[in-house]
């Protein structure tokens, strides 16, 4: 708070008393002195600020007046200190999670290496299930846990660096992130949401039929859409929740048994199953084919895949969605404003733009080689490439976007370090000893449930003619009391 007072008070200027402070005044030929005049009225101003000075200003007399003008200052100061800034948040690792992986490596470094195991491969398994716990835990993004297994194997000379970056030139991990990137086709074009609207406003006017439509148009999608998240989520979750609002079944408000529920619950469900019918439909898929051909040398190619997991997949698909409506059914039945809505969304879409086009049939020439490409000699690799190519050039994706696609450059960092880690553990032969003591296990367990049924089966038996004779006994003396 700042006052400032002016009040009269008793001080002059002479004109003597100016010539002494050596300061000189040159007059104005028009120049004409006025008489002024202040009242003593007090003037309060207030400020954030306050100042207190105990010193008086010095007086000023008028030479044209006879009044006498005296300010006074007069202030009290507090100055505030200025505010601190707010503490920037942690940017770095979550610390517990860090901790365990690195925990979890450090215990399995220090125990005592089984016989039959090499100490390269008991470290590399300490370094491998490290990373694990990592990605498992997340203290970083997977690529940078990875990354960082990779760097321990390096560093204490359990691998050398050609072999620890080896798997980023195996065709597996860069077949998930080419399929990345036709995911991010499919959703700049909007191709994927036409083909949903589709298969809605043909099948979706019963609660049944809306969900067998959205389950059956992103089974069709997934195999070239590799990341659950940008299919379920990117895509069918805004589809899905605008169908229900257009349901009158909305979150909160007590109507979400009317479909809501249920159709989140049949979308989160099958999204699984169609993850699983497809080679390029999930990043686990790849590796598990990877890992498959480092353990027992079989090859399983896109084709391969989709023979093995069609059929059980189409069941599956089938049966889930009827199971959940049997036993977590929604209160409608009929969802006649689904097909309307799904008509209004593809008019106001309009006719296929030139991309989406393009993008069709590049996914129909993509899939074609993926299912051909053993009479073609064309690897799955390959022809997601020229795909991808066709996209560039047509300008469909950008380069730019596909540097941009930062879980495609993630999947491939971290898929890259398993694959490496997994492979030179089969190499340093801890997969065959494992598997050769989990048989030695097995055998031991079956010979011991053996025994154990044997001793049941003779204790049962041993219980159950010890019973018999004990009612023969009673029954022979109760013919005996009888008899008597």
């Amino acid at each position: 708070m700042a006052s400032l007072a002016l009040t009269s008070y008793s001080c002059s200027l002479s004109s003597q008393s100016l010539k002494s402070r050596n300061l000189k005044f040159q007059p104005r030929s028009n120049f004409a002195p006025r008489s002024h005049s202040l009242t003593p009225n007090p003037i309060t101003l207030t400020n954030n600020l306050s100042f207190k000075s105990p010193q008086l200003l010095k007086s000023i007399r008028s030479p044209t007046s006879s009044k006498k003008l005296t300010v006074k200052a007069s202030a009290s100061a507090s100055a505030s200190a200025p505010a601190a800034p707010a503490p920037q948040p942690w940017q770095g690792a979550a610390m517990k999670p860090l901790l365990a992986s690195i925990a979890t490596g450090v215990i399995l470094w220090f125990v005592p290496v089984p016989s039959g195991v090499s100490r390269n491969a008991w470290q590399l398994l300490a370094i491998f299930l490290a990373t694990i716990v990592g990605i498992i835990t997340q203290p970083l993004p997977l690529g940078a846990v990875a990354l960082m297994g990779l760097g321990a194997s390096v560093l204490t000379k359990t691998l050398t660096f050609s072999a620890a970056f080896s798997a980023f030139g195996d065709p597996i991990p860069w077949l998930i992130a080419l399929a990345f990137f036709f995911a991010r086709g499919f959703i700049k074009t909007g191709l994927g949401n036409r083909i949903a609207y589709q298969f809605v406003s043909l099948f979706g006017s019963s609660s049944l039929g809306l969900g067998y439509s959205l389950v059956f148009s992103e089974a069709l999608l997934a195999p070239a859409i590799p990341s659950v998240s940008a299919r379920a989520g990117g895509i069918f979750l805004p589809l899905v929740k605008s169908l229900c609002v257009a349901c009158g079944s909305n979150v909160g408000d007590g109507t979400e048994n009317r479909l809501g529920s249920w159709l989140m619950l049949t979308c989160f469900q099958t999204s699984v199953i169609s993850s699983s019918m497809f080679l390029t439909a999930m990043a686990a898929n790849p590796l598990s084919a990877k890992l498959t051909l480092n353990a027992i040398n079989q090859t399983i190619g896109w084709m391969d895949w989709a023979k093995a997991a069609i059929v059980p997949g189409l069941v599956s698909l089938i049966v889930v969605p009827l199971l959940l409506y049997v036993i977590y059914p929604p209160t409608v039945k009929s969802s006649p404003d689904a097909p309307k809505l799904a008509r209004e969304r593809l008019e106001k879409m309009g006719p296929m733009s030139n991309n989406e086009k393009i993008m069709a049939a590049t996914l129909l020439v993509t899939v074609g080689l993926w299912i051909f490409g053993g009479v073609l000699n064309m690897d799955a690799v390959t022809a997601a490439i020229l795909g991808l190519s066709i996209l560039l050039i047509t300008g469909v994706v950008t380069w730019k976007e596909c540097l941009a696609e930062a879980v495609a450059w993630d999947t491939l960092t971290w898929f890259a370090a398993l694959i490496a880690m997994a492979g030179y553990l089969n190499k340093y032969g801890l997969i065959s000893w494992f598997s050769q003591t989990v048989v030695k296990i097995k055998i031991r367990k079956r010979q011991n449930l053996c025994f154990a049924v044997q001793v049941g089966v003779g204790v049962g038996l041993g219980a159950a003619s010890f019973v018999g004779l004990g009612s023969a006994f009673c029954d022979g003396v109760e013919g005996k009391g009888k008899r008597k």
